[in-house]
């Protein structure tokens, strides 16, 4: 298809799209002659992923360029081309490692990952965004006198695993390295908050059945 058709499958403007041609985050085209290109389903699949990482996700340009660098990396094995591409999305800063209630929670949550036996988290822990994210929200809960423990997370975590295996499961549905990487992306990017939103939801409906609309 020729730019136009991109764009009007899209609904991405020729402008735009010439932007990211422009940014890298989508490849050229085939070269027809010296002023026109033709584009295949692929690009139109790679725009689709980059719109919903910016316009839904909240990704900075720099931020998917960087994230699609590792989608398309085939150099990587496969666990890491899924974490590199994860972990290259916005994540939480650092907390203050001098922090008590950053201490303790860092404690509580390495504890949590040992109970679970979930050694391969433990392993990454130190590096990974998601174990940097637990922390910090367990510092904060502790900061406002709301001890959530090991032992009251541990059927949260069971749960959660679960979800994992049903993204793994759906990830390993599609055939290309890359369209895995991308579902993982995905997953952060549009899952995370479908999951989140079924969580209010879930505690919406258990909240009127305990106690009704009264």
């Amino acid at each position: 298809m020729r730019l136009a058709e991109l764009s009007e499958r899209s609904g991405v403007s020729t402008a735009t799209i010439k932007y990211y041609l422009r940014e890298g985050l989508l490849a050229p085209g085939r070269q027809v002659n010296a002023t026109t290109a033709e584009y295949d389903e692929e690009h139109l699949r790679r725009l689709r992923l980059i719109r919903a990482m910016i316009q839904v996700g909240r990704v900075p340009v720099a931020t998917v360029r960087e994230v699609l660098g590792h989608v398309d990396d085939d150099s990587l094995p496969r666990a890491l081309r899924l974490g590199a591409s994860v972990w290259a999305l916005p994540q939480v800063p650092e907390p203050d490692a001098e922090d008590e209630f950053v201490q303790g929670a860092r404690l509580a949550m390495e504890e949590l990952l040992a109970t679970l036996g979930w050694s391969n988290a433990q392993s990454l822990a130190p590096l990974s965004p998601a174990f940097r994210s637990l922390v910090v929200a367990a510092a904060a809960l502790r900061r406002l006198g709301y001890d959530w423990s090991p032992e009251t997370l541990v059927p949260y975590a069971r749960l959660m695993h679960q979800v994992a295996r049903l993204d793994l499961e759906f990830m390993e549905s599609h055939v290309s390295e890359a369209e895995k990487a991308e579902v993982a992306v995905l997953g952060v990017v549009l899952v995370d908050p479908m999951l989140r939103a079924l969580h209010r939801l879930a505690q919406e409906e258990e909240s009127t059945r305990r106690y009704g609309f009264e």
